[in-house]
């Protein structure tokens, strides 16, 4: 399951699950939509994969499945 992370491990950019602003690869790599296209062009830095809108889930499954608490924050050249 989709781990939601809260934060952009580039900026520590706050992400609500609910963001629209989020990106993510497909090792759940997350970074707000600003870090993603202007310092990494759409390309995840850790492994080469594609940065694409993360999914949101719905209020409702956020009770029984919540997103995740762990902040990750790497250094990240531009």
């Amino acid at each position: 399951m989709l781990q939601i992370r809260p934060n952009c491990e580039r900026c520590d950019r706050d992400l609500p699950p609910d963001s629209t602003e989020a990106r993510i690869c497909s090792f759940e790599c997350t970074f707000c939509s600003s870090c993603a296209q202007e310092s990494f062009h759409g390309v995840c830095p850790n492994c080469g994969g594609e940065l694409v809108v993360r999914p949101r889930r719905p209020a409702a499954k956020l009770a029984k499945f919540p997103a995740s608490t762990d902040r990750i924050l790497r250094p990240h050249r531009s």
